[in-house]
């Protein structure tokens, strides 16, 4: 036990404070830096901090949601999700440096709390918890497509990226569905969407 618990303090660390690894290439690097403006730079940069939160909360859900799971099927499907996630954070990090912004400040926060929704999620069986992952990868979906509207006109790397990122959500949530997971409740969902809602408030200025 004493073992296992280093190994999941060392994913917090790993995913709070060092820089994550990726198998993939990096989506969209061949492509030409697009010209920007200060501000649309500062916009970009604000929207893919956003989105790096997204995948620091991503990897807690998955952690705390396979810590508390009893099925195996279940746990290869969170581990899987969860490698692709913190491809997903080198991806949106890098393009948050190459467009001179910063990572959230409160990430530690956001990680903590998310860990603390993946364990219960886990603990109410699988088909819940499976059920839990496919919605957040369904609102994660429709979340990266509003960000691919709202990304200036130029910012063509920037787009690439979110573009494979919502490829990935797709699969784990058809991934979920077909392992089982339960339709969630409709004011679960709501309560979902607005703690989202929350977070991308926030995340986008600090």
């Amino acid at each position: 036990m004493l073992d296992q618990a280093i190994v999941e303090f060392d994913k917090v660390l790993r995913t709070v404070f060092a820089p994550a690894p990726t198998a993939r290439a990096r989506p969209g690097a061949h492509l030409p830096e697009g010209e920007l403006s200060s501000a649309e730079r500062l916009h970009a940069a604000a929207l893919m901090r956003i989105n790096h939160v997204g995948e620091v909360c991503a990897q807690a859900l998955y952690q705390g949601q396979a810590l508390t799971s009893n099925d195996p099927a279940t746990r290869q499907a969170l581990v899987q999700a969860a490698w692709e996630e913190t491809e997903h954070l080198n991806w949106t990090e890098t393009r948050i440096g190459e467009l001179g912004g910063r990572k959230s400040l409160l990430n530690p926060f956001w990680y903590f709390g998310s860990l603390t929704m993946g364990l219960i999620a886990g603990k109410c069986g699988d088909r819940w918890n499976l059920g839990f992952l496919a919605e957040t990868e369904r609102q994660v979906g429709a979340h990266l497509a509003d960000h691919m509207q709202r990304l200036p006109a130029n910012d063509q790397r920037s787009r690439a990226v979110l573009e494979q990122m919502a490829i990935d959500e797709a699969e784990h949530a058809a991934t979920a569905v077909s392992l089982g997971a339960a339709e969630l409740p409709a004011p679960l969902k709501s309560a979902m969407r607005l703690s989202s809602k929350l977070m991308t408030g926030t995340a986008y200025y600090i």
